[in-house]
């Protein structure tokens, strides 16, 4: 997938967001478990914090949006496509 392609993809990802309104956090196992249930998950990334790095993960399935946020970074499916996101701010849920 081209830099364009995925890029309109996170974009779809977050207009779906907006326009649902519905994000679903889990805990960082359960979110590993829906990306097992994928064959090809698209992931958004982000990384940051003020006194330790959290990490912040964000995917589609089923067409509901599920978050996560992990002190430690996760182990990702290799088949897996993974954006790396800059900034990354979420609703507080």
């Amino acid at each position: 997938m081209s830099a364009a392609s995925s890029a309109a993809a996170v974009a779809a990802v977050a207009n779906a967001i907006k326009a649902s309104g519905a994000v679903v956090r889990v805990k960082p196992e359960d979110f590993q478990k829906i990306l097992a249930r994928q064959e090809e998950p698209l992931i958004v990334r982000g990384a940051g914090g003020f006194f330790s790095t959290s990490y912040k993960y964000l995917t589609s399935y089923r067409g509901l949006a599920f978050f996560c946020k992990s002190g430690e970074e996760l182990r990702l499916p290799p088949r897996a496509e993974l954006i790396n996101a800059e900034k990354m701010s979420m609703p507080e849920l």
